[in-house]
């Protein structure tokens, strides 16, 4: 396929998305539907399966996400550069924090940003969740022929399904009960996915 995007606007636009991702990974997800989608280069199928996969590898979000997108454009190259521009803000940031934390920490000022970006990152991350939830189970193929409302109906009582919140619930108490490390979590709700689902 051709390079609808320059190399130079792939590390412009993942050094801007990692500068304001403030609270994870999910408000990395906003900016880059704002600045991805909405700009043409992939469709809302592609960007949600892009985040199905990048949640489920290891490694930020954020930064999976960025890989991805360079890689489909560039190549190796192209991932490499995406994945470090995504990362570079917050290098810089942790440098001149690094330098300066013990002096400004107990700013009244710098306090008060932090209290500032608290709940601008929850809104953030709330506006992506919606989302999701909408686009996930709103979304549609063209040539469903009628079949749309079936389809919906089908996903919703997927989701909420006695053995889908019995498997939430299981993978909620095996955390929080038993300590269990997220990896085993993920690997068993793999697992119960695939016999159960």
């Amino acid at each position: 396929m051709g390079n609808e995007v320059s190399l130079l606007w792939l590390f412009v636009t993942f050094f801007y998305i990692g500068m304001f991702t403030i609270g994870g990974g999910l408000v990395a997800i906003t900016l880059m539907q704002q600045t991805i989608v909405d700009r043409g280069l992939i469709s809302n199928e592609q960007f949600y399966n892009m985040i199905a996969i990048s949640e489920s590898t290891p490694g930020p979000v954020g930064v999976n996400m960025a890989t991805f997108m360079g890689y489909k454009f560039y190549g190796i190259p192209g991932a490499i550069i995406t994945s470090f521009a995504e990362v570079l803000p917050s290098l810089i940031c942790i440098l001149i924090i690094a330098r300066f934390i013990l002096r400004f920490r107990e700013n009244r000022c710098v306090q008060t940003v932090f209290g500032v970006l608290r709940p601008a990152a929850t809104g953030m991350i709330f506006v992506i969740a919606v989302n999701l939830f909408c686009n996930v189970l709103m979304f549609l193929p063209e040539d469903m022929d009628g079949m749309e409302d079936v389809v919906r109906r089908h996903a919703f009582s997927e989701l909420f399904s006695w053995m889908n919140l019995c498997g939430y619930m299981l993978m909620f108490y095996l955390r929080h009960r038993f300590k269990w490390h997220p990896f085993f979590i993920v690997i068993f709700g793999t697992l119960f996915g695939i016999i159960f689902m």
